[in-house]
């Protein structure tokens, strides 16, 4: 992969965190993330999911920030992201599963049509508009994340498909 290839990717990547577009990282965008997730599924913030995702999105903040944020300021820059927290999760692939498994389990919880133990395709795709990914993508990205076919997307399918995105050059979110 080219340096420009690599740019464009690790700049989209850096785009799915950055949600109010200001150039940094920070506990807003997490906090903006789980509203907008959360009217997106008619969840109220003070119910239990509620509160399990917004606690799940100061975690997955927390260990970004603990990753990443080398200056100390309580944001992540594009350079910090591309030097830190890229660079650290492509060297410990777990660590992102970590840092984002209580977050992506709440979003389960509220994207779930059952038990809570995966979102169908329909939801997962509504999940990937909400955080950032278009329109265009979201749907064959959503139906690619079910690995295993069994129309339900898992936390571990989900964690797999995530930490191999956000931890190498290649590949793209599957059918992105």
């Amino acid at each position: 992969m080219d340096s420009a290839e690599y740019e464009r990717k690790t700049a989209a990547r850096f785009a799915t965190f950055d949600q109010d577009g200001n150039g940094y990282i920070d506990r807003e965008d997490f906090s903006a993330a789980a509203a907008a997730l959360l009217a997106e599924f008619g969840t109220t913030a003070r119910s239990d999911k509620g509160q399990a995702l917004y606690s799940g999105a100061e975690a997955f903040w927390q260990g970004m920030a603990g990753i990443a944020d080398v200056d100390g300021d309580q944001r992540v820059n594009r350079e910090e992201f591309v030097t830190g927290a890229v660079k650290r999760l492509r060297d410990n692939p777990q660590r992102f599963a970590e840092i984002a498994r209580p977050f992506l389990h709440a979003v389960i919880a509220i994207a779930a049509e059952d038990d809570g133990t995966g979102v169908t395709p329909r939801a997962a795709e509504r999940v990937l508009r909400v955080l950032g990914v278009g329109a265009d993508v979201a749907g064959e990205v959503a139906i690619a994340l079910d690995a295993d076919g069994d129309g339900l997307i898992g936390e571990d399918e989900i964690l797999a498909a995530f930490a191999l995105y956000y931890t190498t050059a290649e590949p793209d979110l599957p059918g992105a």
